[in-house]
């Protein structure tokens, strides 16, 4: 990698974070491509960085976003603290606290760099919670769920969510997660739902009630959208309260070999996941992909299996919400989404 590289990075990640509605982050994205240079032990390494700096490798700027997020949460610099949201500066003082921040705590900065991003959002829920209770139209049944790249299995809760879709609340009104999308379309079929058993896995799962873990989760995202604070820590909430099972540290083909080595009779078996298949290099999703297709050619009318993601496909604004079931075999787009839930456009 060059600086030229890292920079690049950098002004593509402000785009992104404009799209997303955090202009403070692609203002911090665009002063870190403009000013941060090669000296100091921080900006060295990332001009050096051995791998590749983009979102869809990397994510480096996300990266030290979070690090530097992180340093805020905790009261650490002063200085960044005053810079930050809900505090307005200019460019200057911004940067001359960012600067003073990658001077003082290059350490914790650096070993910061070592984890990619890892966030768990929540809003995405507004995706899936529709696509649970289309299922729970189709057959009455309660649901066994498996949830891949769950990161601190946050939306492995999604049960216990209160969704706002027209003048309608779906779940427990009195919720601490409250998810209000921009729906349009029409309304999909409301239905009682029960989740009999849940599991999760992650390569690097976050324990959201440890501390180190719940500062990860909390500083990845941005600070000017302290809305995504509040549903985290109400997520971190259901997941206490309900006493959710944690997430296995496992890579998601063994996963998969795991929970779909058996059927389960009298129950709809759910595969799911959000904006985590990109991530897998393209063997191991033709892998996965085998593998879910094998148990759904054994699956049945009293077993059941569906395979329900939010993942971009590179076809339209956001991303596909796509259903795939069988024993049917049917599969259809029920929805396209903003990734991180603003907006769900339901096709249904």
């Amino acid at each position: 990698m060059s600086l030229a590289d890292i920079q690049a990075a950098f002004r593509a990640q402000a785009i992104q974070c404009n799209n997303l509605g955090s202009p403070f982050t692609a203002r911090l994205c665009t002063l870190l491509a403009d000013r941060l240079g090669e000296s100091g032990a921080v900006a060295h390494h990332l001009a050096n960085w051995p791998g590749t700096a983009s979102l869809r490798a990397d994510a480096v700027p996300l990266r030290l976003a979070g690090g530097l997020h992180a340093l805020v949460l905790q009261g650490r610099e002063s200085a960044l603290q005053a810079a930050y949201p809900p505090h307005i500066v200019d460019d200057d003082t911004l940067w001359a606290a960012i600067a003073r921040a990658l001077d003082r705590h290059a350490p914790f900065l650096l070993d910061w760099l070592k984890s990619p991003p890892q966030t768990n959002e929540v809003r995405r829920a507004s995706a899936l919670i529709p696509g649970f209770h289309l299922l729970a139209s189709q057959r009455d049944l309660p649901f066994v769920t498996s949830e891949i790249g769950a990161s601190g299995g946050l939306n492995m809760g999604w049960d216990h969510f209160a969704l706002h879709i027209a003048a309608q609340v779906w779940g427990p009104a009195g919720s601490p997660v409250q998810l209000t999308p921009d729906w349009t379309g029409p309304t999909p079929p409301r239905q009682d739902v029960q989740v009999i058993e849940r599991a999760g896995c992650d390569l690097n799962p976050l324990d959201a009630n440890d501390p180190a873990d719940k500062l990860r989760l909390r500083a990845y995202l941005w600070a000017d959208q302290p809305d995504r604070l509040t549903r985290t820590d109400g997520a971190i909430e259901v997941q206490t309260s309900f006493a959710l099972p944690k997430v296995a540290r496992m890579d998601a083909l063994d996963f998969l070999r795991a929970r779909l080595s058996a059927a389960r009779p009298g129950a709809w078996h759910v595969i799911y996941h959000t904006i985590m298949w990109q991530y897998l290099p393209e063997a191991a999703q033709k892998a996965g992909e085998a593998l879910i297709a094998s148990a759904g050619a054994r699956a049945s009318a009293e077993a059941p299996l569906a395979w329900l993601r939010m993942e971009a496909d590179g076809k339209g604004e956001g991303a596909a919400v796509t259903l795939t079931t069988w024993p049917e075999g049917e599969t259809r787009q029920i929805a396209r989404a903003d990734f991180h839930g603003r907006w769900l456009r339901w096709q249904g």
